[in-house]
């Protein structure tokens, strides 16, 4: 109560007047509306830079866990890409090379043979380049009896070198069966045959 009456009677114009309690009191009023000035400019600062500091703990930790899902992907992609190139490896070792196409198609022949067919027609016919392979087609005529052309045919799949039967047609004839089909193989071209195709592309591609 005297604090108020106090204030009521000071002249805020003669602080020098003041009572001494009051002097006391807007001392220390002023001194904390300092403190708390600057401890509210200083927590400003700081509360900014604890945001800041969150939102990139957020960021990195966002980061990492894309990072880590990458890294982890990484091994069963390189994993599933060694087995695809073994793969691939291993179905290349099964073509043919250029200088194996002859003994290729003399084995088909012989297939056929073998099982007691007549050929009435093997043709081969010009390899068309296809990337780095080549492919080979053979019309193939047979005549001979039902088991003798299924096995013939089974002969064929089993061969150690990739040759497929397509456009299969059989009809009778005098007491047998023929056979119309196109046997095709596929070879990897060599280095003189890849290196003469980019020659090739690159003059092609200097005439446009």
């Amino acid at each position: 109560m005297r604090l108020l009456e106090e204030l009521r009677n000071i002249n805020p114009k003669d602080p020098g007047g003041w009572p001494l309690l009051v002097k006391f009191s807007a001392f220390v009023a002023i001194f904390m509306i300092v403190l708390f000035s600057g401890a509210l400019f200083d927590w400003k600062d700081r509360w900014e830079a604890l945001n800041t500091a969150k939102q990139t703990e957020i960021t990195l930790k966002a980061d990492f866990k894309t990072k880590k899902a990458i890294a982890i992907n990484l091994d069963v992609i390189n994993k599933k890409l060694t087995e695809a190139k073994q793969s691939f490896d291993a179905l290349l070792k099964q073509l043919p090379s250029k200088s194996e196409m002859d003994a290729l198609l003399t084995d088909i022949n012989q297939a056929g043979l073998g099982r007691g067919l007549q050929f009435e027609l093997f043709k081969p016919s010009a390899e068309i380049i296809t990337g780095v392979f080549a492919e080979q087609a053979i019309t193939i005529k047979v005549t001979g009896n039902y088991d003798d052309i299924g096995k013939f045919a089974s002969d064929i799949a089993q061969l150690p070198r990739i040759v497929s039967l397509s456009e299969i047609s059989i009809n009778p004839t005098g007491g047998h069966l023929t056979m119309d089909t196109k046997a095709k193989t596929y070879r990897y071209l060599d280095e003189e045959e890849l290196a003469a195709q980019k020659e090739a592309s690159k003059k092609a591609g200097a005439h446009k």
